[in-house]
């Protein structure tokens, strides 16, 4: 098992060291020991953890969500309902925000569509394209 200081650590997820602090004093890093000079010890199980929680904040959780899980996950057995409505929840949100993408990724391709038919038409002296929604 490998251990990591804080700038590792901060280098490998590009975050923060306060948001690493952070992330401790909100219970989500439990337990990352000290050396006999003060630094942070962590571990591959803290850098498992990190993954987790940059993954759920990607998909929108918040911090009391994200420490909720992690209570959750400590008693799986007694909080296995509670764990699978919550992620059920958030996949559900998920779900939503890759349907407004989608409808944003077509919207801003059909404008860069129309942009390049201004700019041919623009070239070569052509009357201007006029924009038609897509809707």
């Amino acid at each position: 098992m490998k251990n990591y200081t804080i700038r590792e650590i901060s280098e490998m997820f590009e975050l923060p060291s306060s948001t690493l602090r952070y992330y401790e004093s909100e219970g989500l890093l439990p337990e990352v020991p000290k050396s006999s000079s003060g630094q942070r010890i962590y571990s591959d199980e803290h850098v498992e953890r990190l993954k987790c929680i940059n993954c759920f904040k990607r998909t929108g959780m918040t911090i009391p969500q994200l420490r909720k899980f992690f209570i959750y996950e400590a008693d799986e057995a007694a909080h296995i309902d509670k764990i699978i409505s919550l992620l059920k929840d958030q996949e559900q949100i998920v779900n939503e925000k890759l349907i407004q993408l989608q409808k944003d990724s077509a919207h801003v391709h059909h404008k860069v569509e129309y942009y390049s038919e201004i700019k041919h038409a623009l070239e070569n002296n052509l009357p201007l394209p006029v924009w038609i929604d897509e809707d």
